[in-house]
């Protein structure tokens, strides 16, 4: 053999060994930030544990697909909001008075504890909390990702609020470029457990504007509002707000409303989209999530000020929330009053468990 084909042969092995490791899935810890990776479709999420397990970036080619106004992990923490995909529970959005009803029984909140706050009580209290538990963070040749469990019922302060024993598991898992994220939780109360929880994603493209946004919006129906944003119980076909749903101007659009009726494929899932000008992502929603809010305010829309007031409104509004919800706005209370049929409960020593998946595509 010559020298020249033994180096050749030999590179030929040395590639061939060396791409699928290149290529390998990863799970990894930078300090506080849990970072899964596809290195064959260019895609990073990070994760933050330490402050409510929020996926907080999914970087795809470099460009974000999650919106994080922060110039540093730091600077979030001494001031943190709603940014990337963070987690609402034990209810999602708004309840419409300072209690809920389970299983008949109205249960008061107490006011005091200052978990719970306002008239119209708001995305739960457990969005930020430092408490979550690394159980797992692998990856291997298909996949990376991260499981992090929750213990509720270990917090008196929780308790007091939703007095149901049960844990919550997340697993972030990055495949293919796609994220899934799944959760699972357990009921270890004597009574059914309601089901209100659900995610606040704030999703953004990079290759164009909000006013040159096109969105689909996979639901048959839309929830009528009271002006406090609570469902009345009223529907209308989705058609009578977008007259066609697989393609809305997004720049004709104030958005915070709630659909339901969602439209499901073999797999039964609902999808939402946002496309801009070849930058897209789809949003599947897993079966036991049966609504969604989609939240986009439109600053052309909002009313004007009275001389001296200020406006609190994102600085960047180039964003859009697709929300899984397990059930609409105030489901709880809405079931109670009967004008809400889908309420979800898990049984005593029961599990519910459910996904929902990012895809982007031609970033």
């Amino acid at each position: 053999m010559s020298c020249a084909n033994f180096f050749l042969r030999s590179a030929a092995v040395l590639f061939a060994v060396v791409t699928p490791l290149a290529a390998q899935y990863t799970a990894h810890r930078e300090g506080e930030v849990v970072k899964l990776e596809d290195p064959q479709h260019k895609t990073v999420v990070s994760i933050l544990p330490g402050v409510g397990d929020v996926v907080f970036s999914m970087k795809v080619n470099g460009q974000d697909v999650l919106r994080f106004p922060y110039p540093s992990i730091e600077d979030f923490k001494a001031r943190p909001g709603l940014v990337g995909i963070p987690f609402l529970g034990p209810w999602a959005n708004r309840l419409d008075e300072q209690g809920f009803y389970a299983n008949g029984k109205k249960y008061n909140f107490n006011m005091t504890l200052g978990n719970v706050r306002g008239a119209i009580p708001i995305h739960g209290f457990l969005t930020q909390n430092p408490f979550w538990e690394v159980v797992e963070m692998k990856a291997d040749k298909k996949a990376a990702w991260l499981t992090c469990r929750l213990d509720f019922y270990k917090h008196p302060d929780w308790m007091a609020q939703f007095p149901f024993a049960h844990t919550i598991e997340i697993t972030q898992r990055l495949e293919a470029g796609v994220l899934q994220v799944q959760t699972s939780i357990v009921n270890l109360s004597t009574d059914p457990m309601p089901v209100a929880i659900g995610f606040h994603p704030y999703y953004q493209l990079t290759d164009s504007k909000r006013e040159d946004w096109v969105i689909g919006v996979g639901a048959k129906s839309e929830w009528m509002l009271s002006p406090t944003k609570i469902p009345t119980g009223e529907t209308r076909p989705i058609e009578q707000l977008f007259p066609d749903p697989k393609a809305a101007n997004l720049k004709d659009y104030d958005l915070d409303h709630v659909f339901g009726d969602l439209v499901r494929d073999s797999d039964g899932r609902a999808t939402m989209s946002v496309m801009g000008k070849k930058q897209r992502l789809d949003l599947q929603f897993g079966p036991k999530y049966l609504a969604s809010v989609v939240y986009s305010p439109n600053p052309a829309a909002a009313p004007p000020l009275p001389p001296g007031a200020t406006r609190r409104l994102p600085q960047d509004p180039n964003f859009i929330a697709f929300e899984p919800m397990a059930g609409i706005t105030d489901s709880m209370n809405l079931a109670q009053k009967g004008l809400y049929k889908e309420l979800q409960s898990i049984p005593p020593g029961g599990t519910w468990k459910e996904s929902f998946w990012v895809k982007p595509s031609g970033f």
